[in-house]
């Protein structure tokens, strides 16, 4: 057993693998500019989809040089409130009824007189 022993050899830490045969893609160079003048230049290969945009080192999205069309700003989803949540479970009348149900009761419990129902 100790003859089929592979010593030294780090299996499993380095790749077999050499780079005889190996053909880079092509790559084309790809420059973008930030709002501060920065100027980013990376490098993509030919079949890549390039993005319009690029977050500099500044934070800002730095845009294509040369790139052409703005990109498409994505809708921007209204959000969600409780409120809004609640209107969909519940009519404003049936929000008032429940909500003079439970002033009855917090009411009755503080022990005060209960109100009578306004008339419009």
């Amino acid at each position: 057993m100790a003859d089929r022993a592979l010593r030294g050899s780090n299996l499993g830490a380095r790749s077999m693998e050499s780079d005889e045969n190996v053909v880079p893609s092509e790559r084309q160079l790809t420059a973008y500019v930030c709002p501060e003048g920065h100027r980013t230049e990376l490098p993509f290969s030919i079949e890549a989809d390039v993005p319009p945009t690029w977050e500099c080192r500044c934070g800002l999205d730095a845009k294509l040089q040369g790139g052409g069309a703005e990109p498409e700003a994505k809708p921007v989803k209204h959000q969600r409130t409780h409120w809004d949540m609640l209107l969909e479970r519940r009519s404003i009348p049936e929000l008032e009824e429940l909500l003079e149900e439970r002033l009855t009761l917090l009411r009755e419990s503080r022990g005060e007189k209960p109100r009578r129902k306004k008339t419009a």
